[in-house]
This record gives structure tokens, sequence and C-alpha cells, in this order.
């Protein structure tokens, strides 16, 4: 038999975690990104549908960014409007896809030096909480419309997708306190 030839060796990474390309890590942002937009259009889409008034949300939403507001005086007469909605589905799918960006770029970090998980779970809980004081100092009128609950309500449901998301992909993670 002949001799099978033998691979020249790889270099062996200094941590047990695989590196990842920038591509995946990219890709791995864009989708959970899209499935955090996604879980809050729905959510709406479904609290809106029970109220009599699908879209109503993204329609306020949208007029608040891109009308500055007009007709939200009496937002209950405010006609649902489908430009509105496909304009501010854009721009908060958009911010999603940063939003999962950043977080599949940190959670490659910390897959690769575990001792920054908590650091990152700390990051997390600080967004949520400057979120929250951003809201009710930016858009209290917003917030008297769309309501407290069902927005925090969004935001752990969109947390726990993309976090179940970018979980399943980084699965063989560690975090070290």
């Amino acid at each position: 038999m002949a001799d099978v030839p033998v691979p020249p060796s790889v270099p062996v990474s200094s941590s047990t975690a695989p590196i990842e390309r920038p591509a995946t890590i990219a890709a791995d942002g864009i989708v959970a990104g899209l499935i955090g937009a996604a879980t809050v259009a729905v959510w709406f889409l479904v609290l809106d549908s029970l109220a009599g008034r699908p879209f109503y949300t993204p329609t306020v939403l949208g007029t608040a960014l891109f009308r500055r507001g007009a007709g939200l005086d009496a937002p209950a007469a405010l006609p649902v409007s489908l430009e509105m909605v496909g304009m501010f589905t854009w721009v908060h799918a958009l911010a999603f896809i940063a939003l999962g960006g950043a977080a599949s770029s940190l959670l490659s970090a910390v897959e690769r030096r575990p001792n920054l998980g908590f650091g990152l779970l700390l990051l997390f809980v600080v967004f949520q909480a400057g979120f929250t004081v951003a809201a009710a100092v930016l858009a209290p009128s917003l917030i008297a419309i769309v309501g407290w609950i069902p927005i925090m309500t969004a935001n752990m449901l969109a947390a726990g997708a993309m976090a179940g998301y970018l979980g399943w992909r980084h699965r063989g993670m560690s975090i070290w306190p």
C-alpha cells in the first residue's frame, strides 16, 4: 500500500473555542436582529388586532418618527397608514439588525474569552434600563399611547428570542465569573 500523505499541522489557538469568521458573525447578527424585529412586530400585530386596529402601533410610531407627530394629538382618530407601517418597519428592522450585529460580535468575544461573559450580561441590563429611561424622557406621549407594559413585554420577548437564537449558535460557549 502507498503511504498516505500527512497534512501539515495547523497551529492551535490558545483558546479552546473556535474562531468565527466575520461573515458568520455578521450573518448571525442579521438573523438575530430580524428575529427580534419580527418578534416585536408580531407582538404588536396581535395586540392591535385584539383591539380591533391591526397595524395601529407601527402607524403611531411611524407618524411620530416621519411626520413629527402630526396627528398624534388625537391618537384614537389616527387612521392606519400602510405607508407609515412600511417606513417604520424598515427603520425598526435596521435598528434590530444593528443590535443583533453588536450582540453577535460581543458573544464571539465572550466565546474566545469566557471571563467577559458577566460584563456582557451587565451591559444587557444597562442597555434595557437605558432604553426605558430614554423612552420615558424622549417620548412620554408615545408611551402614553402605546403603554409601558406592551413595550416592556415586547422588549423582553425580542431579547428572549434573540438570546435563544444566539445561544443556539454559540451552544459551546462557557462563561466564567
